[in-house]
């Protein structure tokens, strides 16, 4: 089974376009993405719709370590953590996030969605994505899991309002989105990890963010992600209580 994509049409008399739903165009680089309920998995599956492309999604649970589809997911990545993705004739799939959005944004570089390799745009890319990473997911975890004595809350909790006060300034200039007007990898990634509420961290004074955040998830993209989530993982759930 593999990934779909809508053909697209250009009107010339209007000038616009559109996607043939009927018309669906088989793609041979992408075949199942595994990904887990409000985690990081959600940015894929952000790019993923972006480019209206439509990979089988098998939902994990992190929890009760079942899938969706009842296949082992260690047997995918045996450090049990999403998203992962398995791809036509490769019998290892990839995993982490940054890896997985870009190869999948880089199979359509007219999307804009991330530069072209070999630009200082592409390294900067690169850069903010480490960014994201290292200075928002990873430092969240911790917090979320309870791992952490008070001083350790504390100062986990400050690296994460210096980091997201360093984002709230970046969009002080108007931008709608972190490197200018266009939706990259980057913007799916911080909205995916927005985890704040679950590690205690109050960002309401940061409004630049806020705002940011708000046309993020105006995007149908980013709505459809939400949706499918929900849906996969209520399937999931109902088959386990069956």
């Amino acid at each position: 089974m593999g990934v779909y994509r809508f053909a697209e049409c250009r009107d010339t008399s209007s000038n616009a376009t559109y996607a043939l739903r009927s018309n669906l165009i088989a793609t041979r680089h992408i075949m199942k993405l595994y990904i887990a309920q409000a985690t990081c998995s959600l940015a894929v599956q952000a790019v993923f719709n972006e480019l209206e492309l439509a990979p089988q999604l098998v939902h994990f649970d992190v929890f009760g370590k079942t899938t969706s589809d009842q296949s082992d997911f260690a047997d995918v990545n045996d450090l049990l953590y999403v998203p992962a993705l398995e791809l036509d004739g490769e019998t290892e799939p990839l995993t982490e996030t940054i890896t997985i959005a870009s190869y999948i944004a880089d199979l359509y570089p007219e999307s804009g969605l991330i530069p072209k390799h070999g630009t200082l745009e592409r390294v900067r890319m690169d850069q903010l994505l480490t960014f994201v990473a290292t200075e928002i997911a990873q430092k969240h975890i911790p917090l979320m899991r309870k791992l952490m004595k008070p001083e350790g809350i504390a100062f986990q909790s400050n690296k994460l309002l210096s980091t997201y006060g360093k984002l709230d300034a970046r969009l002080a200039d108007g931008r709608s989105y972190l490197t200018g007007e266009q939706f990259t990898v980057a913007d799916a990634y911080v909205w995916a990890t927005m985890w704040h509420e679950r590690s205690g961290v109050n960002l309401d004074h940061l409004k630049n963010l806020e705002a940011y955040i708000e046309r993020i998830e105006a995007r149908a993209s980013v709505k459809k992600a939400l949706r499918d989530e929900a849906d996969l993982v209520a399937a999931h759930k109902e088959r386990l209580a069956a």
